[in-house]
């Protein structure tokens, strides 16, 4: 018979690589399948539709990732307070954190949908969007927009329940969704000819069944959790509000300004014309391909650092650490020598525009030098957050996103005159921000005082 104490997963004892290993795993597949899926997309818009609506997905895109900065923030901030509460044994504090961050999401997602309904073509246009590829975005981003509060919800639920150590059911509810885009994006675009309407609707109703059927797993678990999600009893507490905003704030505006500052390159990027766009899109693409393993690895770090955190586990955080940079420079070093041999192939799964393949190679170095910020950024950044360290967040949110990216991106695309080339490796090299801030921060031990289950 199930009880709380197997649905709540304990992170604090046994041997640390191989259950970091095990609660890693199913992120990292969680994370391959949401990538997947986002590639089929790119691939089969840029087979069946033409590099216009590659340029439209790949700036769709980009948008899309922005607008999610709320959800993303504050649900990694919900999932680290449920983990150390979990770690101290604090289950009715678990209870009102996910009644406080189910209304306070729903509401956000809501408004945010709002806004941007009426301001979708405006948002290109701040983009440059290549007019060439305007109404494909315009499609592209309306669908996605409307369907933004599944988006929120999936976001939701799957963090509550990697908060309880919990990262296989996250696995099953992601897989459903990537088999439904994936024969929906054949249907629409390739048998129905919808364009990017037809990539944004198989994106978006996959995203939707895999939140209602999430929902529904921990409706059906509410009981044995302890938990209360009555739509009469999703309303804030004002402590955990206030914890939640706390370390939520920090957490989406770094989120925030990354995903901004990679917008505002991508300005930059988009007056070079259509085929830049491209290349910039399928560059994303690799990047998001390679920071799978780094983000499930970042994640379960982050979690497993959080519970033993919250346990006053102290002697654990180190091997986590250790582990962590370990697994994540095997597997991105396979990725490194995999594309220095093979980029015409990699490159050429994408699109057969000859234009943008030539300019593909050319970004060959580009993407070896984010594939190095993978190695060094996700473990620290595992830290950060799994110490609830918000000031050190918002000092990363400004040097990564704003200072660092920007400011490398204009000296030298448009003070050195590297053109495309310049925003391309400014955007790469703020990505070692995080490791650079992180490494003194371990060293020194401070994340000992960060346990956020006493405030």
């Amino acid at each position: 018979m199930e009880n709380r104490n197997t649905l709540y997963h304990n992170l604090t004892k046994e041997n640390v690589a191989e259950q970091l290993i095990a609660f890693a795993a199913p992120l990292f597949l969680s994370g391959l399948l949401q990538t997947v899926y986002t590639m089929v997309d790119t691939i089969i818009v840029g087979r069946y539709v033409g590099k216009e609506g590659l340029a439209a997905v790949s700036v769709g895109g980009e948008v899309l990732v922005f607008l999610t900065f709320v959800a993303s923030g504050f649900s990694n901030a919900g999932q680290i307070i449920i983990s150390q509460y979990i770690g101290a044994q604090e289950y009715e504090k678990v209870k009102r954190m996910v009644g406080t961050m189910f209304s306070f999401l729903l509401v956000i997602s809501v408004g945010i949908t709002v806004v941007c309904f009426f301001l979708h073509e405006k948002i290109l246009v701040w983009l440059h969007m290549p007019e060439i590829a305007m109404e494909e975005g315009n499609f592209y981003i309306l669908v996605c927009i409307l369907g933004l509060v599944f988006i929120y919800g999936y976001n939701l639920v799957s963090a509550v329940l990697r908060g309880m150590g919990d990262s296989k059911h996250p696995l099953y509810f992601i897989a459903i969704a990537s088999g439904i885009n994936v024969i929906l994006d054949f249907l629409f675009v390739v048998g129905l000819h919808m364009g990017t309407m037809g990539a944004a609707l198989a994106t978006v109703m996959g995203q939707a069944f895999s939140f209602l059927w999430a929902l529904r797993y921990l409706y059906s678990k509410r009981n044995i959790l302890g938990l209360d999600l009555e739509i009469k009893s999703l309303q804030s507490d004002r402590e955990a509000f206030s914890l939640l905003m706390r370390l939520g704030i920090p957490m989406a505006l770094q989120t925030a300004a990354i995903t901004f500052s990679k917008l505002f390159i991508t300005t930059w990027v988009n007056t070079y014309g259509v085929e830049a766009a491209a290349v910039a899109g399928i560059g994303n693409k690799l990047q998001t391909l390679t920071n799978v393993f780094a983000q499930a690895l970042s994640t379960a770090a982050g979690l497993m650092i959080a519970q033993n955190i919250g346990a006053e586990k102290y002697n654990r955080v180190p091997k986590i650490i250790h582990t962590s940079f370990a697994l994540d420079g095997v597997v991105t070093a396979f990725v490194f020598i995999i594309t220095v041999l093979f980029p015409s192939q990699i490159f050429g799964i994408f699109t057969h525009d000859q234009q943008v393949l030539e300019l593909c190679l050319t970004y060959t170095p580009v993407a070896l030098l984010l594939y190095a910020g993978c190695i060094l950024r996700p473990t620290m950044n595992a830290l950060i957050n799994g110490s609830g360290n918000t000031k050190l967040n918002l000092i990363i949110a400004l040097l990564d996103g704003m200072i660092a990216r920007i400011g490398l991106a204009y000296l030298l695309g448009k003070k050195l005159e590297f053109g495309v080339y310049g925003f391309w490796y400014g955007n790469a090299l703020s990505g070692f921000v995080p490791f650079l801030i992180g490494m003194p921060y371990y060293l020194s031990g401070k994340w000992k005082n960060h346990i956020y289950v006493q405030s």
